[in-house]
């Protein structure tokens, strides 16, 4: 059911999906996983060759997490996320950190054995990544915003569908910034018009949310805000931690609950 009604919003918003105008086949196709770590997050792709239109679906189950990405003392989240290299103090800052991490590994340590953690680890990370990240904005200006909303969202135009099972409804949301979706089929017009999407280019503010020690909060123009929140993905302590970054703030994107019978 969930399905279905997700389909019958799409019907709505694409009709290449149901007109195909001479463009057969429709292909459907699922994604690697692995092509989300280069950024594209969509799970179901539907192709029609003849006039190069796809678009792509990104299924969610009861949460609207973005991306998971991790943070260690070999990554580079700079060249990763931006295109842009942290910088030598970065990670001077950071491997120290993880070189305990490392250790408390090898002893076989668990997170809930360990004390002040957040004041140990977390704390300090989140300073050095805040820092590291203005550094890269203040010489790189606002490809940094853009590039890291593309990284984290999507490098590509995509459908999220968020089946809600309590509330037997599907939520569907487009996003749409590069200009691919809801094209029309020959004549045949999209029932409904999707709102053009800007990436931001300016940061308002990065830093820990109030009241919390695991938190950055990303303030960016034409209402943008994101959520960071590190924290460790395992009960065993790893020399890596992991970021849940949420999407908390957003322009006027098309959002619609289709309830199930």
């Amino acid at each position: 059911k969930a399905s279905l009604a997700a389909v019958s919003t799409l019907q709505r918003l694409e009709p290449q999906l149901f007109h195909p105008n001479e463009n057969v086949p429709l292909f459907i196709t699922l994604q690697q996983d692995e092509r989300g770590q280069d950024g594209d997050v969509r799970d179901v792709i539907f192709i029609r060759k003849q006039n190069e239109w796809e678009i792509g679906v990104s299924v969610k189950h009861n949460h609207t997490a973005v991306k998971h990405s991790r943070l260690s003392k070999d990554i580079d989240f700079g060249e990763k996320w931006l295109g842009f290299p942290c910088s030598q103090t970065y990670f001077q800052e950071i491997t120290p950190l993880f070189e305990e991490l490392r250790l408390l590994k090898a002893d076989g340590i668990l997170w809930s054995n360990v004390e002040a953690k957040s004041e140990r680890y977390y704390l300090p990370l989140l300073n050095a990544f805040r820092n590291e990240l203005m550094r890269l904005y203040e010489e790189h200006g606002e490809e940094v915003p853009k590039r890291m909303l593309s990284y984290l969202i999507g490098n590509k135009d995509f459908y999220k569908v968020i089946a809600k099972e309590n509330e037997r409804m599907t939520h569907v949301q487009a996003f749409s910034m590069y200009g691919t979706l809801n094209r029309p089929s020959g004549t045949t017009q999209p029932i409904i018009r999707l709102p053009n999407v800007r990436f931001p280019n300016t940061f308002y503010s990065v830093a820990l949310k109030p009241n919390s020690d695991n938190t950055l909060l990303v303030v960016m123009n034409d209402g943008w805000q994101l959520s960071l929140r590190i924290h460790n993905a395992s009960s065993r302590v790893e020399p890596s931690l992991k970021f849940d970054v949420t999407l908390v703030g957003q322009p006027a994107f098309y959002s619609h609950y289709e309830t199930w019978n």
